[in-house]
């Protein structure tokens, strides 16, 4: 069956509702949309409704949906005290995925994503890696967003962290421009990089996509943040074009997001170095007077050519990488 075949389904003359993620599940396994009963909104179909018609044409059993517990509430003297805000952790919450079981592997080409995937880390494997780690503070960069984050939604734009760390790494590559460069294939030329395009490594449903901001260098943190909002929308909807996910001269991923500390990037063939940020976390540390304060704390996992990039030049780029986060006024003597 064609791809037009199952974008174009209709039923009784009306164009049968399902988002293109549903849609591309049913094509891959060879089912109508027309023969499966949608049980959403205005008859669109879901997800689950495609799993249970697979299941049901294979023979396999789905899991029923887990109910939620009724707990009596306690008796008023019983009644638990409210965690505080700073003791409260969160609990992952594990994806809800109905298992359809068949009984026997599967075998699928690859394709698409997954595809350029393995073409890049086969390339990247040439590449000798070296490795530096540190952790940030940002505590006042904390502070500075929860002023600034209201003022950008007034505009339109979400505020994350993820426009401060990228204009900080460039301001950090003008001093450090051998970290925004390329070697050619002969290792015979450097090429230095004249725009700062720094890509986002992006989780989605399509797989890992890096797409890029261009010319950060002479955008404002809120012009990259308004960027970025383009990007992370596009980037969920599998609508990203081939100009936003090419030309990136430099590369940093937000692994934090999903958790953990400390990483090891592999780094993005034509470019030199890559960045990878932890999650924030609340951490007792000391300040110049030896007393104990509660710090915003962040780990940066860094990876470089060690062709053309030395440890100390890693490390000193990081170090003003660093400085800018850690005093975000600082970098207001260096924004153009």
């Amino acid at each position: 069956m064609s791809h037009e075949e199952h974008t174009h389904q209709e039923i009784k003359g009306h164009k049968t509702l399902a988002t293109p993620a549903v849609r591309r599940l049913a094509m891959e396994n060879n089912i109508k949309l027309s023969e499966v009963v949608g049980t959403g909104k205005d008859n669109r179909i879901l997800k689950e409704d495609i799993l249970n018609y697979l299941a049901k044409q294979t023979g396999a059993i789905l899991p029923p949906s887990p109910k939620a517990e009724i707990i009596p509430p306690l008796p008023k003297s019983e009644t638990l005290p409210a965690a505080p805000k700073d003791k409260a952790r969160k609990i992952p919450v594990p994806v809800s995925r109905p298992i359809v079981f068949s009984g026997k592997d599967k075998t699928e080409p690859v394709t698409g994503f997954h595809k350029a995937m393995v073409k890049t880390m086969s390339a990247a494997l040439k590449i000798p890696h070296f490795g530096y780690c540190d952790e940030i503070d940002l505590t006042q960069l904390v502070q500075l967003r929860e002023e600034l984050k209201p003022l950008a939604q007034i505009r339109g734009v979400k505020l994350s962290f993820m426009p401060f760390f990228i204009k900080a790494a460039s301001l950090g590559l003008l001093q450090y421009p051998i970290l925004n460069a390329s070697l050619d294939e002969s290792c015979q030329n450097v090429t230095y990089k004249a725009s700062h395009n720094v890509g986002v490594a992006m989780d989605t449903e399509q797989g890992l996509i890096v797409p890029n901001v261009k010319n950060v260098q002479v955008l404002s943190v809120f012009e990259i943040a308004s960027e970025l909002n383009r990007l992370q929308s596009l980037g969920s909807a599998g609508q990203l074009g081939t100009n936003d996910l090419t030309g990136g001269t430099f590369t940093l991923s937000n692994i934090g997001t999903i958790g953990g500390t400390y990483t090891k990037p592999v780094i993005l063939p034509p470019e030199v170095a890559i960045g990878a940020l932890g999650k924030i976390q609340v951490l007792p540390r000391f300040n110049g007077k030896g007393e104990v304060f509660k710090a915003q704390i962040m780990n940066v996992s860094w990876s470089a050519d060690h062709r053309i990039i030395d440890g100390a030049t890693m490390a000193r780029f990081s170090n003003l990488w660093k400085s800018y986060l850690e005093n975000p006024a600082s970098m207001l003597l260096d924004l153009k």
